[in-house]
């Protein structure tokens, strides 16, 4: 696999044909300055220690070192060879509610902050299992496929947001049954999923999803976050109404998040501002057996600028060494001849 580690830098190759116009004006002007004194072709041959050779010589070597410089400041590469690397682990799917009950302030500064703070600080902790995420709301879509690169997984936690999914609501067990079918081991016993939500399901069929995930050996855990007595839902500084104009207060649901803990053969924790519940369940996950999986890597890239620069020094040597005069010394070798 070939690829250049800075492959921005090949932008500076625009400054060659800049460098060749310029060359030509120069040289331009020259033989309109050298016309004025007589017939050029006499005024050349009154300059024999002069040498247009040289000059064009010395531009082409000057531009062919710039351009090896050029391309080895941006790095080329080469994959070294593919490395078979053996680990274990789980595979854990956060499944997080993104609707607009999560922006309820009865978490500070709402609920959905606080659970981008959990996630992000979950990912930071993690070392061989692969993490995925799911977002629902009216609907569910997968944010993040299952994955064991954390700075990009920590990314993609960062940009949790309502505005993820359009159609509003909290279909709880469409983003069950999405999360079910999105590990990458479909058959594998170390499989997890986290359920983050106030559990307000619009829906009848989240009970029924998890008995479905059990059957594929998938463990649920739930993470209520909330409070049974509610809060208002806040958007964009306004709180939001219903239909008759009364304030729309978000209560979290335990008893359903409960029941899918159950029936998923996990568990069940409330969230509260001290502590989220995740440390505890990636407590729970750490005595879970592990699968072991195999995965190809590039070992390295192998650095291949180093060849260009001593193009580069090499070129430009010769260009120094080359003077625009002939010497005398050596005029009777004829060496440029």
């Amino acid at each position: 696999m070939f690829r250049f580690a800075n492959p921005h830098l090949l932008w500076l190759l625009a400054l060659v044909p800049v460098m060749i116009v310029a060359f030509a004006v120069v040289l331009g002007l020259r033989r309109r300055n050298l016309s004025r004194f007589g017939n050029l072709a006499t005024v050349k041959s009154l300059l024999r220690d002069v040498s247009s050779w040289r000059v064009h010589t010395k531009f082409i070597l000057f531009v062919t070192a710039y351009t090896a410089v050029v391309f080895a400041a941006a790095r080329p590469q080469f994959g070294a060879k593919l490395r078979e690397e053996k680990s274990e682990g789980v595979e854990m799917m956060l499944v997080v509610d993104v609707s607009r009950s999560m922006m309820a302030e009865d978490f500070l500064p709402n609920r959905l902050d606080r659970t981008r703070y959990a996630i992000d600080k979950l990912f930071s902790s993690l070392n061989q299992d692969r993490v995925g995420v799911v977002v629902f709301a009216g609907e569910a879509k997968v944010q993040l496929p299952i994955t064991s690169d954390y700075r990009m997984a920590r990314s993609f936690a960062k940009r949790l947001s309502t505005d993820l999914v359009g159609v509003q609501g909290t279909e709880l067990g469409e983003a069950i049954d999405l999360a079910s079918l999105s590990f990458s081991d479909r058959d594998g016993a170390s499989r997890v999923m986290v359920l983050i939500t106030d559990g307000e399901a619009h829906d009848s069929g989240a009970v029924a999803a998890a008995e479905r995930a059990a059957e594929r050996g998938i463990r649920i855990f739930a993470i209520g976050i909330g409070s049974p007595e509610g809060a208002p839902i806040k958007i964009g500084g306004e709180l939001i109404k219903d239909e008759k104009g009364e304030i729309v207060v978000s209560r979290l649901n335990e008893q359903l998040l409960q029941d899918i803990a159950e029936k998923g053969n996990g568990g069940y924790l409330r969230a509260t501002n001290a502590a989220f519940g995740l440390d505890e369940i990636v407590d729970e996950i750490a005595s879970m057996e592990k699968s072991e999986r195999t995965t190809l890597n590039f070992e390295e890239y192998n650095e291949q600028f180093g060849w260009l620069l001593w193009i580069a020094v090499i070129l430009l040597f010769v260009e120094f060494l080359l003077l625009d005069r002939r010497n005398y010394r050596l005029r009777s070798l004829h060496l440029f001849e």
